[in-house]
């Protein structure tokens, strides 16, 4: 009898069923013929993100993955692969990883290898501290908001030691995944929520495109100020005054972003600029933004890295109120580990109730990624002398830096044996953002194919040569100027290739439009 009942249902689940597939397809087809168009197009996109551009991936580097795809077809080219030199991706690039970092890392992500003699005990040690500091000893946990506490109380150190005991308080700082993350929060603080007013952030021109990508999806207000070129990229006060005063009238001036060392142009900051740069935010009643993630890239002589907390602590009382964050990575210095995700920043003089805000904001994303936020606990508590490890992560550290000092000074000096190309001294960070003088009849070609010359210029590069570098429009320039931004990341033959492809290709294209 159960049996027949059992029977039964199952004929009437499957009528249901089937009915009710009928009805839903119905009911598709009517929502379908009633809509009769998507939801989401490019009419009812966001408009903020349909302004956004990202040059670094940008349509020439789209360009280069196809052309990639075309060499392993077979399809014939005047050279046997792409060069990338588009972005600051160090381990893309060649560079090897740095030993005990990954260690701690992997000792970290399967905490059964702490038991393996393979591994130094400094290793186990700084893994097992993490550990300790993480939900079920597991980096697989959700960790506070603000960042696993032991490693907030390790970066308080890293940061006091830099700057020659100035106080840290783990209390004002939060990590992030990767810096950009970071600066995108505290940015998203600075909004005014309005329509207009706009609240205006003021950024270098050239700058790195996060900004203006940040500022375009927030509906902010972009404050561009333009570099000094003809003195190594410097920050001049009265350039900064001028934009600031220009656009006061269609926006609510809120902050300074200041990436020191620079990206894409490679400066490092004086003291002394740093000091009136912290004067005229003051003056200004300006929010300060210290992008600082190259602080271990500093290669030209006598240059220095002064990060812009210390500047202004020891500015005096008057100073002693400024509201600013800095902004670290793993991604860059030394260690290159983009793929992590790791990043930190630290606020100063912020206000305690805005503070809970922003962690309340932070809170909605859960946490950054724990296995970043490991390998930041690194960067921050390296090997001491006297471990097992320091040797050879002093020896690893030093090769990198060493090669990138090379590397800079070498590019420093072709890009300026050039005919038509001008480069300002590789002094930090990771890039070269050269001038290139373009022929009257090469802008009037780029002008007919609706491009900018310099964009045109890096197009044909590409396609002439396999070198892949981001046209300075991306990144912003004076008018009537042209650059291309180049990585100085490549292993050193070959960035004597790309240089050499670059100073070849640059005679052949003067004398196409001469």
């Amino acid at each position: 009898m159960s049996l027949t009942l059992s029977k039964r249902c199952l004929v009437r689940i499957v009528l249901r069923q089937t009915r009710c597939a009928k009805s839903m397809a119905s009911v598709k087809n009517d929502i379908a013929a009633k809509i009769g168009h998507r939801i989401l197009t490019m009419e009812s996109l966001n408009p903020n993100i349909r302004v956004m551009e990202y040059a670094v991936r940008g349509p020439i580097v789209a360009r280069a993955a196809e052309i990639e795809k075309e060499l392993k077809q077979g399809v014939k080219k005047p050279f046997s692969q792409v060069i990338r030199a588009n972005i600051g991706d160090c381990h893309a690039c060649g560079q090897e990883p740095i030993t005990f970092l990954r260690q701690v890392v992997a000792l970290c992500t399967y905490p059964k290898l702490l038991e393996s003699p393979d591994f130094p005990d400094d290793a186990k040690n700084r893994a097992r501290r993490i550990l300790g500091g993480c939900g079920g000893n597991s980096i697989g946990s959700y960790s506070e908001s603000v960042g696993v506490e032991v490693i907030r109380n390790d970066i308080a150190k890293y940061i006091s030691k830099r700057d020659g005991g100035i106080p840290c308080d783990p209390g004002n700082i939060f990590l992030s995944t990767g810096a950009s993350d970071g600066i995108k929060s505290i940015i998203k603080l600075l909004m005014t929520g309005r329509e207009k007013p706009q609240a205006g952030i003021m950024i270098p021109i050239p700058q790195y495109p996060l900004y203006t990508a940040i500022i375009a999806e927030f509906n902010a207000y972009a404050i561009p100020y333009y570099l000094d070129e003809d003195r190594l990229w410097a920050m001049d006060t009265e350039e900064l005054q001028r934009a600031i005063d220009e656009a006061k009238p269609d926006c609510i001036p809120r902050g300074l972003v200041v990436i020191n060392p620079g990206n894409p142009t490679g400066q490092v900051l004086s003291r002394k600029n740093i000091e009136d740069v912290i004067r005229f935010a003051k003056r200004n009643n300006l929010f300060l933004l210290a992008d600082e993630v190259y602080q271990h890239n500093v290669y030209a002589k006598g240059a220095m890295f002064h990060s812009f907390k210390k500047v202004l602590t020891e500015m005096g009382s008057d100073f002693a109120d400024m509201e600013m964050a800095s902004f670290m990575s793993t991604s860059k210095g030394y260690m290159g580990e983009c793929g992590f995700r790791g990043g930190y920043c630290e606020v100063i003089n912020m206000d305690p109730e805005v503070k809970v805000q922003l962690i309340k904001s932070l809170s909605a994303k859960l946490c950054p990624t724990v296995s970043g936020q490991a390998a930041m606990g690194v960067v921050v508590n390296p090997p001491n002398p006297g471990e097992p490890s320091y040797e050879i992560f002093e020896k690893e550290k030093n090769e990198v830096l060493g090669d990138l000092h090379t590397k800079a000074r070498l590019t420093t000096e072709i890009l300026n044996s050039i005919d038509g190309i001008k480069c300002n001294e590789v002094m930090g960070a990771m890039y070269a953002f050269p001038k290139i003088s373009l022929p009257e009849k090469a802008i009037k070609e780029a002008v007919k194919r609706h491009m900018q010359p310099d964009v045109m210029y890096c197009f044909e590069l590409l396609e002439e040569t396999g070198i892949c570098v981001v046209p300075g429009s991306g990144f912003g320039q004076k008018d009537g100027t042209y650059h291309f931004r180049m990585t100085i990341l490549p292993p050193v033959e070959e960035l004597k290739q790309l240089l050499d492809g670059v100073k070849k290709f640059h005679v052949k294209f003067l004398a196409k439009y001469k």
